[in-house]
């Protein structure tokens, strides 16, 4: 298969079997079924290690395991590992508490574009609906508008548009660099542009901003962020917020890259790459 038809979906985890294999039954009901499926494993226990790869199996789709031990909250360096396991030409970074839609694939190919990056949106879902998720009593992806005007309704979801489809057009890019709403949960860019900017900066440690940081240097590096509303909606499910303890250190060392024109990380992509901690095991 051609790297530049496939496009590799890495995505985060820590500990969380129960919501990955919910993700899991939604990317193999995927229209589209040129990807693969990279799990980025930010060093889940062997328990939880052994939960996904039984929740692949059972729906029949192949992935690649990569995991290093748990040091702390790394999403910056789990995902550059991800990355550096991928084949294809085009990256789509997804959390394995996001469920995508059937068309997921099909939609990011549809948006993808020389000199851009998507930057997805979500459907956040309650805690109830959640728990009915994970518990295999209601499936969240492929469901029609009934099911989720009555979820709005009820306080099931966030809002309403996850199933409205607009065309690709001029209004969804920004030449100007935009804090507000970046989504590294449910992101699209070209391997090219990834590995031009060096990836995510693993001197960010700690929840928060690593996201806006990378998105910063794709806008120095020129290029442009194009939002995939009405077309890449994801549902999240719903978790208790992570310590941030580390936010405000992170959002500082943003805001002064504002001021600057950087491009490279402090530690990025390449320095992970070639590192001795990690295990990558392909199943399925």
């Amino acid at each position: 298969m051609p790297a530049v038809d496939l496009i590799s979906i890495v995505i985060t985890t820590y500990n969380r079997s129960d919501a990955l294999a919910v993700v899991f039954a939604a990317l193999a009901a995927q229209d589209d079924k040129v990807f693969e499926v990279i799990v980025a494993d930010d060093g889940s226990t062997t328990a939880h290690q052994e939960a996904m790869r039984a929740a692949a199996k059972s729906c029949g789709l192949p992935l690649v395991h990569v995991w290093h031990p748990d040091v702390g909250f790394t999403a910056s360096r789990v995902r550059n590992l991800g990355v550096a396991a991928a084949s294809g030409s085009y990256i789509v970074l997804l959390d394995g508490d996001c469920v995508p839609e059937t068309d997921f694939v099909r939609q990011h190919r549809r948006l993808r574009e020389d000199g851009c990056f998507v930057n997805g949106s979500r459907v956040m879902l309650s805690d109830r609906l959640t728990r009915q998720a994970i518990a295999g009593q209601l499936k969240v992806h492929g469901r029609g508008i009934t099911f989720w005007l009555g979820q709005r309704i009820c306080g099931g979801a966030s809002k309403l548009g996850a199933l409205l489809r607009l065309p690709d057009f001029a209004g969804r890019k920004h030449a100007n660099f935009r804090w507000k709403g970046i989504r590294s949960c449910n992101m699209g860019v070209w391997l090219k542009d990834y590995e031009a900017v060096d990836g995510f900066d693993e001197s960010f440690v700690g929840w928060g901003h690593e996201d806006a940081d990378f998105v910063l240097r794709l806008h120095n590096a020129g290029i442009n962020r194009k939002n995939g509303f009405c077309a890449t909606e994801v549902y999240h499910l719903w978790h208790r917020q992570a310590s941030r303890t580390a936010e405000s250190a992170n959002a500082a060392t943003v805001r002064r890259r504002m001021r600057s024109a950087q491009v490279l990380p402090t530690s990025g992509y390449r320095e992970s790459k070639g590192s001795q901690d990690v295990v990558v095991r392909r199943w399925g």
